[in-house]
Order: structure tokens, then C-alpha cells, then sequence
């Protein structure tokens, strides 16, 4: 038997925070794959469970002890467009378990049928998106990105209907929560300053228990989502990686990536690239990842003081807070841009050094992770064929390389030190477009293999073994992904 540490917190909020959900009944489901290393980080016993325990569990046919299945309500702008009422359409919360340790985790079944929040969709998801979510959160997690993570998946033996038949499936997600500016907006919108109150409460205890209350909560909250979501976004920037779906709902106030709709981490380099098939404009390509992170605060910002008592004597705070956001932003970027070079400080000049690598970089066509890769490789080789070819004819890459040799030397830790710490912090192995497509293209008929393998192989990014080689190629050309797709 499988026992949660259920305690549901966000289920004993007053009336209005959720709507009372139950998962859509299923008749065969079957388990696809199940994260134990997680389930042990959140003290589930499961060590005794049958697969179609897990199966039953993970789908939702079978409720274990505690859980008190929810669906959150929460609002949101949508390429910039103010929606009142989103909420879990199609994510069903079972509860909040807390491990030995004191941590708390939301654990959700996302594609687990309608709910009050549902707008006329099927509440369903297809097993391509449930399976990229499970690819790409459990990479995210091995390269050290604060990210939802993914517990199980499970197939339900329902067909939903998209562009075409596809079967259908069911991912657990666990998250330190489902909080997200949206559900901020979602009770500003209704001017309910007490349920403002409650949340802001709520969320402060919950993710940010020591940070300092030095004017009002909801500025205290303000300060540490736009410090956390500087961090995170610049983490992403320094892998490549396109979240695709940037909307005020898919950002978390505990900071964690959510939502792996049409994400994609980047092959050429180029500011405009984006893969999401429905941001036509490309208000999410990523070069505008972190102008679109301010913006969203912004509208937290405007949420929040909502909440306030005193709102005009809060506006002036709010403001500071926003504008502080970009060369907060821009510090964290620095800092992990200049770990990417192998620097261990930062330098008048290191800015502009790491824009004209990019510069090169997007000159020559050349490949993102491969290049950061090769860096590390010409420290002890000087060799200009460990680059990409494109980047190799670039004329100005000699005399980048020079003044960043030069650089280094500036450091007490030899070339040998450095490079080793640089393949520690740039990844040989990425979820590339072309082998996730192929693993959701063959797991929808029925061969679960290549998935697997690439499961195994993205929880080993910095792993530069010859048996990874395969995932840490570019797509030949007839291979390459031009667009991603959400699972609505």
C-alpha cells in the first residue's frame, strides 16, 4: 500500500480559493513512469506497490488516505491579455504532502479531466505533451533549475481528440506549490482585499518564512517573488532554454518553472529564436524573456497593492521594486554567464566580453550548449576545431579567445582547474528538440524505449561520456524542430 503525508493546507483557505474536483473515471490505466528517487524526497512509502497500484494511484482511480482533490482558481494575462477566470481546467490538486524533513509539495494530476475551471475543454491531455513535461522538468531539475518536477505518468486508455487521435495520459506534477501571479490577479480582479489578505499571509509563511516584513506583507511578498524570479530567469537564459508560454499564470510566486507547454532549448544561437506555435508575434522568443518577466511583476505589483490599506503610500515602493528588477536581473545573468567562462569574480568588462562571444555566436550560426562545451576543450587544445564549424570561420573568434585566455590568467586557479569547473556548470546533454520529438512520436505507438533512454540521459547533462554523444548533437537539417505545441 502506498501512504502520503498528506496535510492540505491550501483546501482549508476560505471558500473561493478552489472548487471541489474529482479525476475523470478511467478504465485501463497503465503506468508509463514513476520518479521513486522523488517519491523518496517527499516520504511517500511505496516500496511494497504493484504497478497497477501506481497506476490506479496516478490516474486518480484510487485516492490515497489524506488526499482532498481540488481544483485551484487563479486568473492571468495571456499574451497580454487580461483573463478574470482561468483556474485548473485541466489539473486536479490531490493534496500537500510533507516529507521527513519539514518540506511541503503540492502533488497534482494534470490531465485528470474537468473541472469547474475546465471552459468547455476536455480537462484531457495526450501523452506527447505529458511525456515533454516529464523530459524536460526532470532535466531542468539535474541542471539546477528551480522547476516543478514530475512523480509519475500513466497512459488511461482514452483517446483525446487534438489535431488528430491521440492516447491519452495523466502526469503527476509536484511543485512547492501552484501559486502564480494569476492567482493574485484572480481576487484583485474581484476587489476581495480579504482574500488578498489571506493569500498574501498564506504564501509569505509558506515559501518565504524569514523574509524580513519591513514595510507591509504584500511588499515583503512583492520583493522576494521579483528576487527569486530574477534568478530563475536568468538561469535560463544561460542554458538557452524558451519557457514559449510566458503568461502572468505560468509564473509561480515561489520562483519554480512551471509549465512545460511549448518550451525548447535553443540550437543556433540567435535573441529572436522561438519554437511556441502559437506566439505568432514572438512576445516569448527568448531574448524578451526577461522584459516579459518585469512586466509580469508589474502586474503582481498592481495586484498587490490591492491589497494594501494605504495604497498610494505602497506605490512609490512598488515602483522601486520593479525598476530594481532589471539590473538585479542583469547581476544574476552576469554572474552566471561569467561561471560559464570559467571566471570566479566579475570584472569591469566582462559584460561586453560575454556580449561579443554571442555576438560571434549568432554571426557563425553556431550552437548554443556546443559552444559553451567547447570552450572549456580549447583551454587545453587551442584548437579551433572543437567549435562549431560556422563559429570556426567567424574572423573575430581568435582574438576573442586571446583576450579571454588573458582574462583567466588573471585567476590563481590554472587552465586545467578551470576547465573542469566550466564542465560542471555547461551541459554536454540537452533535451534537443529532434530526440524529444522522436521519443513522444514513438511512445505514442506504444514504444516507450527511446523516451527512456533520453529520460536517463537528460539526468546526466554534464556527463560527457561517448555513450551520450547522440544527445548532445544538433538536429541534421531535415531533423530540425521549427515549432512546439501545447497540449490544449
Amino acid at each position: 500500500m502506498v501512504r502520503f503525508p498528506f496535510d492540505n493546507s491550501y483546501a482549508r483557505l476560505p471558500e473561493g480559493f478552489f472548487s471541489n474536483a474529482q479525476p475523470a473515471r478511467v478504465e485501463t490505466p497503465q503506468l508509463l513512469a514513476f520518479n521513486a528517487e522523488l517519491a523518496d524526497q517527499l516520504s511517500i512509502e511505496h516500496q511494497a506497490a504493484k504497478e497497477d497500484e501506481l497506476a490506479r494511484l496516478f490516474s486518480g482511480q484510487q485516492l490515497a488516505e489524506g488526499a482532498q482533490p481540488i481544483a485551484q482558481a487563479y486568473a492571468g494575462h495571456q499574451f497580454g491579455q487580461f483573463v478574470p477566470q482561468l483556474g485548473d481546467g485541466r489539473a486536479i490538486l490531490l493534496g500537500e504532502v510533507v516529507n521527513d524533513r519539514g518540506e511541503r509539495y503540492d502533488v497534482q494530476l494534470k490531465g485528470a479531466g474537468r473541472t469547474a475551471f475546465s471552459r468547455g475543454g476536455d480537462g484531457l491531455a495526450p501523452i506527447g505533451p505529458v511525456l515533454r513535461e516529464f523530459l524536460v522538468s526532470e532535466a531542468m531539475h539535474a541542471l539546477g533549475v528551480p522547476t516543478t518536477r514530475a512523480l509519475a505518468a500513466v497512459t488511461t486508455g482514452l483517446t483525446v481528440m487534438r489535431d488528430r487521435p491521440l492516447p491519452g495520459a495523466i502526469l503527476t506534477r509536484v511543485a512547492a506549490s501552484h501559486l502564480r501571479i494569476g492567482t493574485v490577479q484572480f481576487f484583485a480582479a474581484r476587489d476581495n482585499r480579504e482574500a488578498l489578505h489571506t493569500l498574501v499571509d498564506y504564501t509569505l509563511k509558506r515559501h518565504y518564512p524569514s523574509e524580513p516584513i519591513d514595510t507591509t506583507p504584500a511588499m515583503a511578498l512583492l520583493k522576494a517573488v521579483c528576487e527569486q524570479q530574477a534568478r530563475l530567469v536568468a538561469k535560463w537564459m544561460s542554458l538557452g532554454f524558451i519557457h514559449g508560454v510566458m503568461n502572468t499564470d505560468n509564473m509561480t510566486l515561489s520562483g519554480e518553472t512551471i509549465d512545460y507547454g511549448p518550451c525548447a532549448f535553443m540550437d543556433q544561437y540567435s535573441p529572436q529564436t522561438r519554437f511556441s506555435s502559437i506566439d505568432h508575434g514572438g512576445r516569448y522568443a527568448y531574448g524578451n524573456q526577461p522584459i516579459i518577466a518585469q512586466w509580469n511583476l508589474a502586474r503582481l505589483a498592481e495586484a498587490l497593492l490591492q491589497a494594501e490599506d494605504q495604497p498610494d503610500a505602497s506605490f512609490e515602493e512598488a515602483k522601486t521594486l520593479i525598476e530594481a528588477f532589471k539590473p538585479r536581473y542583469e547581476q544574476c545573468w552576469l554572474a552566471n554567464f561569467n561561471r560559464k567562462l570559467g571566471l570566479s569574480n566579475v570584472e569591469e568588462g566582462d559584460k561586453e566580453r560575454i556580449d561579443r562571444l554571442l555576438a560571434l555566436m549568432q554571426a557563425g550560426a553556431a550552437d548554443f550548449t556546443q559552444t559553451f562545451r567547447a570552450l572549456s576543450h580549447w583551454l587545453g587544445s587551442a584548437n579551433l576545431a572543437v567549435f562549431p564549424e560556422g563559429l570556426q570561420a567567424v574572423a573575430e573568434l581568435p582574438s576573442w579567445l586571446t583576450e579571454w585566455r588573458q582574462r583567466l590568467s588573471q585567476q590563481s586557479e590554472d587552465l586545467e582547474t578551470v576547465a573542469r569547473a566550466m564542465e560542471q556548470v555547461n551541459p554536454y546533454v540537452i533535451p534537443r528538440n529532434h530526440k524529444v520529438e522522436a521519443a513522444l512520436s514513438a511512445a505514442e505507438q506504444g514504444d516507450l524505449e527511446p523516451f527512456e533512454q533520453m529520460l536517463a540521459a537528460v539526468r546526466r547533462p554534464y556527463d560527457g561520456s561517448e555513450s551520450l554523444a547522440e544527445y548532445s548533437e544538433p538536429a541534421p537539417a531535415q531533423e530540425r524542430v521549427y515549432q512546439t505545441f501545447c497540449g490544449t
